[in-house]
């Protein structure tokens, strides 16, 4: 064999050891049993992806709203898992129990038998959207219009942050003693911005809100994982893109998707992004 065959071959070897392209790859498609879905969470200790569908309009109280269960592989395994919900978004999971944030309530569910053990009332909050929990099984809880924060703690459930410097906050990640919120932007009545949002830190000993990296316009985002020590994954609803964002706020797109892309989920093991298309009643997987 030549040898500029040779170094062809070793640089492929070394390409694939190294993860191939920057293009994170298409693994699989899963468009049966969905309803406007919004937020899609691995389980990966149980071999389940939690899929929360809207089933309506993101304000509706109509009852419509149900979770799904996938395989890891991303065949369905039960279409309607936990029924009798408004319109279910974000989704967190701590212990046994997966909390849903639907539109006035935090819905507490016991992910061994799919039975709704509680119903957490935010009296006064807009649209519940996204949710996260802490080490010690706090549970905090965006108000996308309301530009609040809940917080779920020792069994209460209360407003724990409200202010205008939130910017509509969608998607959060707790992070070491900070809360990190992916924010909408400051947004009109009909959802759209003049200005899009931005990734923001809270301090969750003082709640002090600061900007992650130097407050530019990033866009509508969405869901929002740890990617890497230095970045995130994060999505773009309106712009239909996922980026990686990194903590000094420098932003690359690693995906152009259609409008809709949600709620994402992450399976760091594998370096697998869970994409719920919400506006294409699919849900889809890429690889690193």
């Amino acid at each position: 064999m030549k040898r500029s065959a040779l170094t062809v071959l070793a640089l492929t070897a070394l390409l694939a050891g190294c993860g191939g392209s920057d293009q994170p790859t298409k693994v699989w498609e899963s468009t049966t049993g969905f309803q406007n879905p919004e937020s899609a969470l691995p389980d990966t200790e149980r071999g389940t992806i939690y899929v929360s569908n809207v089933a309506g309009n993101a304000g509706d109280r109509d009852g419509n709203g149900y979770i799904s269960k996938l395989g890891l592989d991303g065949k369905l395994e039960t279409e309607k898992w936990v029924t009798g919900l408004d319109a279910p978004k974000g989704l967190a999971l701590h212990g046994t129990k997966l909390y849903v944030a639907d539109l006035d309530k935090l819905v507490e569910i016991d992910v061994t038998t799919g039975a709704i053990v509680a119903r957490h009332e935010a009296a006064g909050a807009k649209i519940l959207n996204d949710v996260a929990s802490d080490s010690e099984g706090r549970i905090y809880t965006s108000d996308w219009p309301g530009n609040a924060i809940w917080r779920l703690s020792d069994g209460t459930f209360e407003k724990w942050l409200e202010s205008d410097q939130l910017q509509n906050p969608n998607g959060l990640l707790v992070e070491s003693d900070k809360l990190i919120v992916a924010a909408w932007g400051a947004m009109e009545a009909n959802f759209s911005t003049k200005t899009p949002g931005h990734l923001l830190a809270v301090n969750l000993a003082d709640k002090a809100i600061s900007n992650l990296g130097d407050g530019k316009p990033v866009g509508n985002l969405d869901g929002i994982e740890p990617f890497d020590a230095d970045s995130y994954l994060v999505s773009d609803w309106v712009a239909g893109k996922l980026l990686q964002i990194k903590r000094s706020g420098e932003v690359k797109e690693r995906l152009s998707l259609s409008q809709g892309s949600a709620d994402i989920g992450f399976i760091s093991a594998s370096r697998t992004v869970i994409i719920p298309m919400m506006m294409d009643n699919k849900v889809v997987a890429y690889k690193f």
